[in-house]
């Protein structure tokens, strides 16, 4: 039996998954796994930004990086954002496009500022919607804000928040005052 070469324009090898059709009927690697949320701190958001540097490369990236964490966009819909969806003067993105798309690799830069969990595109997604939500945004305005018809999906984002941050929050609110007469009438 031979094997099949094939090789690309310029001469090198290429993988037959590189192929159309190669994965079809396949199903996707990670299919049924869920990953927890897991936003990043906003330290080791920073210490990514500044590992990207000044070049344009860099500059570019740390640009997504706001987009996906001060916005929560989708990696899709920062991606296909131009020029002309910018409103510099109202401080407004115009997102065209929704659900879907490509994907952009944080991981490396990641890795270099000594961030050690998973740092995805996503993720910044997650993290808006937490620092959303100990801002004191009712939650029905962030599922808006996110795009989600279903509040279900929303608090998903939300599972960032950590048990002591419930039980301090809880903790803080102030007791119900009610007159003594109050419901003896």
């Amino acid at each position: 039996m031979t094997d099949i070469v094939l090789l690309d324009a310029t001469g090198r090898r290429r993988s037959p998954a590189t192929m159309p059709g190669f994965h079809r009927g396949r199903p996707p690697r990670n299919k049924g796994l869920r990953y927890p949320a897991d936003p990043p701190a906003v330290e080791e958001i920073v210490a990514v930004m500044r590992v990207a540097g000044d070049s344009a490369y860099g500059l570019r990236t740390r640009a997504l990086i706001v987009v996906l964490w001060r916005a929560g966009l989708r990696i899709s819909e920062a991606l296909a954002l131009s020029e002309s969806d910018l409103d510099r003067s109202q401080g407004r993105i115009l997102v065209r496009r929704g659900k879907g798309g490509r994907r952009a690799t944080l991981r490396s830069l990641a890795v270099r500022a000594g961030v050690r969990r998973r740092f995805a595109p996503h993720q910044l997604r997650h993290a808006h919607a937490v620092e959303m939500a100990r801002e004191g945004v009712p939650l029905n305005v962030i599922q808006r804000q996110l795009g989600y018809a279903n509040l279900g999906i929303t608090s998903v984002y939300l599972q960032g928040i950590d048990n002591s941050e419930i039980i301090e929050t809880v903790g803080a609110r102030a007791a119900p005052t009610l007159p003594a007469s109050a419901g003896l009438r």
